[in-house]
């Protein structure tokens, strides 16, 4: 078994697969198209954030079993392409977490006492006292928005500042928000009472730039936000603006938009702290990410154990062939309720009925887990930790199995509660390898859960249809698919369209508007 290494790792991770008897080459710095043309040769692929794994890639691995990448964030991996070619793809979700934790911290108190800029006029020999008047931690509101390993690690460092810590967390209950000490809020509460807020999330079509000119607005005059996450979260032409006009106190931030940046002013200005994107660069997350990937490695070539692997779950190489189906059918179903429900969940009720209550049902439990938790939490998210998470988040799931095959000869179903309301929605398998979603709470419908969609709750009244394609025919976006349900004829209906790429807030706006349009989500699966 060859395995090779492509990004920079800790000599801890090469030793342990040179002595489980891999062979290893470390090849750093690579073109894409020289790991193109020797990536074949190998069954292993370790990475860090450097290397590119596109599907030009993955289609020349002709080997390759498994890509196992030093770290959570897996934007460098095209892993829809990995999946068809039933290559693994691991990560390391907690290895950065202490020190990313204490990463967003030090630029928190940097930002706050303006170190950096009195550093840097000491160095060219002045003594500018004055200009470097700083703010306190103690007494002022912390606004953490996604409070998952980092973020919790955040929080409770901070509340022994003194901070007053509020969070944003679309999965954090009341009960879970009490014994860690936060006031759970929304997230138009959270910027609107925050002195400082720091970003702990994904980036995904929901938190693309969630820091804009619009939420910015809304936030306290001096505010100070903080991004150790992603770069693409924060709009950098709004919150530059945003500083230049004095709404925003200052800004301390690990990542960008661009990487390396390339003339930004937003990092030229005197009120922005900036970092490399160091939140993992320490000594000690570098060796743990690395061992932790090594032996994940080692276990999966050697001995076909899968662990943190973000697209498949570990189960028995002989019951692959039946479970996968259900497996991908469950996580759609967890993908697309995640992204219709409104309200913190507490209750996920995973429901088999007919053949589906005859299967291994753990893996495919899982697999609806993860599908629910990974709209949010997309790079922390994988089948080894999602029950784990769920329990974290104070989430209770349940498992119901009936012999009766009703409607369907094979259905699963999810029940969730939150505090307002109970959901449901149910899929089924075509051809038993096709999925497809067949009831959203009372509504029956067919629908292909795959790629760009757009929910949308409408009275059932004539021209609804026609109008949603003449707008999207406007705004040159192509439907490859309608699909409809409705309770009574002229009343309550739900429409979904398949759309070939994604719309952007402006255009959802204006699908809103439209004659009884009630309500409109963009859904990515």
């Amino acid at each position: 078994m060859k395995v090779l290494v492509s990004d920079n790792l800790s000599q801890k991770g090469i030793d342990i697969l040179k002595k489980a008897g891999l062979d290893v080459d470390v090849k750093t710095g690579m073109k894409p198209e020289e790991l193109k043309e020797c990536i074949g040769e190998y069954h292993g692929l370790v990475i860090r954030s450097a290397t590119k794994v596109t599907s030009e890639i993955i289609d020349a691995a002709t080997n390759l079993k498994v890509i196992g990448r030093a770290g959570s964030g897996l934007d460098n991996v095209d892993r829809v392409a990995a999946t068809k070619k039933g290559i693994v793809v691991m990560n390391t979700p907690g290895g950065n977490t202490i020190t990313t934790a204490e990463h967003t911290i030090a630029l928190m108190v940097s930002l706050a006492r303006k170190i950096p800029q009195a550093t840097m006029s000491m160095k060219e020999g002045k003594w500018e006292k004055k200009k470097f008047m700083g703010v306190e931690l103690y007494n002022k509101t912390l606004g953490i928005v996604g409070i998952g390993n980092i973020g919790s690690q955040v929080a409770k460092r901070m509340q022994a500042f003194g901070m007053n810590v509020i969070a944003f967390d679309p999965f954090l209950n009341e009960e879970k928000a009490k014994i860690m000490g936060v006031e759970k809020v929304d997230l138009q509460t959270l910027f609107k009472r925050s002195d400082f807020i720091t970003l702990h999330t994904p980036l995904t079509p929901e938190t693309k730039g969630m820091i804009n000119k619009d939420s910015i607005k809304i936030m306290k005059n001096g505010v100070r936000i903080i991004n150790c996450a992603r770069g693409g979260i924060v709009n950098e032409k709004d919150l530059y603006d945003a500083i230049v006009e004095g709404k925003v106190a200052g800004a301390a931030l690990d990542v960008l938009e661009k990487e390396p940046p390339e003339n930004n002013p937003l990092i030229a200005l005197e009120q922005v702290i900036c970092t490399p994107h160091l939140g993992a660069s320490t000594t000690e997350a570098q060796e743990n990410v690395a061992v932790a990937v090594a032996e994940q490695i080692v276990d999966y070539l050697l001995k076909g154990i899968i662990r943190n692997a973000v697209n498949f779950p570990s189960i028995p190489s002989d019951q692959i062939a039946v479970l996968q189906p259900y497996i991908d059918l469950a996580e759609k179903l967890g993908g697309f309720a995640s992204q219709i429900i409104e309200g913190a969940v507490s209750e996920i009720k995973i429901e088999y009925q007919g053949d589906a209550c005859k299967i291994n049902s753990a893996p495919v439990t899982i697999a609806a887990l993860k599908g629910f938790l990974s709209p949010i939490l997309e790079e922390t998210v994988n089948f080894v930790n999602a029950p784990y998470i769920a329990k974290e988040r104070g989430i209770e799931v349940k498992e119901i199995k009936s012999s009766e095959p009703g409607d369907y000869q094979s259905l699963i179903g999810l029940r969730l509660q939150t505090r307002d309301k109970t959901s449901y929605i149910a899929g089924t398998l075509l051809s038993k390898k096709d999925p497809r979603i067949v009831m959203i709470d009372d509504f029956k419908v067919e629908i292909v859960p795959e790629g760009e969609l757009l929910f949308m709750y409408n009275n059932d009244k004539p021209g609804v249809i026609g109008n949603i394609g003449a707008l999207l025919g406007k705004n040159e976006i192509n439907i490859a698919r309608m699909h409809f349900g409705r309770e009574t004829p002229g009343g309550l209906a739900i429409s979904v369209v398949s759309i070939d790429t994604p719309v952007n807030e402006k255009i959802v706006s204006k699908i809103k508007k439209l004659p009884n349009i009630l309500s409109v989500k963009q859904i990515s699966l």
